[in-house]
């Protein structure tokens, strides 16, 4: 298929004096782009991935581009946290996952090119650091008009 869609990731209500941001690439071959201190407000990291594959030939969309992580079957973003987004100030080291999964075809159908595919995750783990690991419970992806 070859097209782009715009996903974005909102972050919600993170702990205050610590950077985040967007993975783009993986191992030992990345960066971390759109890094944002956060202060009371949401975080908001918007980006590009490319569709491949056919829906004719797949139940499930599969995802690539420089941001997306992980094999076909279980895809997922990561947001850098603290020292690993490049923050020396801290004795933040986190990762926060970000799963691409619930996404339908049917949903990608519906995006008109002014719309983009969102989600809202904590922004604050239980331990009250930085949300880290893979988001649980994930309420999943909506489109966003």
């Amino acid at each position: 298929m070859g097209s782009e869609i715009t996903l974005q990731i909102k972050l919600v209500k993170p702990i205050p004096g610590v950077i985040f941001g967007l993975q783009k690439g993986s191992g030992r071959n990345y960066e971390t782009v759109q890094k944002q201190l956060s202060t009371t407000e949401d975080l908001t990291f918007t980006f590009q991935a490319k569709l491949r594959d056919n829906p004719s030939r797949d139940n499930l969309p599969k995802f690539s581009g420089h941001f997306i992580q992980g094999p076909s079957a279980n895809q997922f973003i990561y947001i850098d946290i603290g020292t690993s987004a490049g923050q020396s100030d801290t004795h933040w080291s986190r990762r926060l996952k970000i799963p691409l999964i619930g996404v339908t075809w049917k949903e990608l159908d519906a995006l008109s090119a002014s719309s983009i595919l969102q989600t809202s995750v904590p922004g604050t783990g239980k331990d009250g650091g930085p949300n880290c690991a893979t988001v649980k419970p994930f309420e999943g992806w909506y489109i966003q008009q």
